[in-house]
């Protein structure tokens, strides 16, 4: 018998509440390459200001832009 698609996520999630906490951990969150953040281990700045010409430097993605003025 196949199972509705809600039957299906309600079924999913059943199981996912009987997993103990450290397996829901490991399988809970997958590992995404960003360019740039993850070539180097750390990054010093000189300035704040250094910094945040780094952070605008990025791509847009990766959210690391000063905020737009206004809100």
């Amino acid at each position: 018998m196949q199972l509705s698609e809600e039957e299906a996520w309600r079924e999913q999630c059943r199981r996912g509440l009987e997993r103990d906490v450290l397996t829901r951990i490991k399988y809970g969150f997958c590992h995404v390459y960003k360019p740039i953040l993850d070539d180097v281990g750390i990054r010093p700045f000189s300035s704040m200001s250094q910094y945040r010409d780094w952070c605008a430097a990025l791509p847009a993605y990766l959210g690391y832009r000063p905020a737009a003025n206004g809100h």
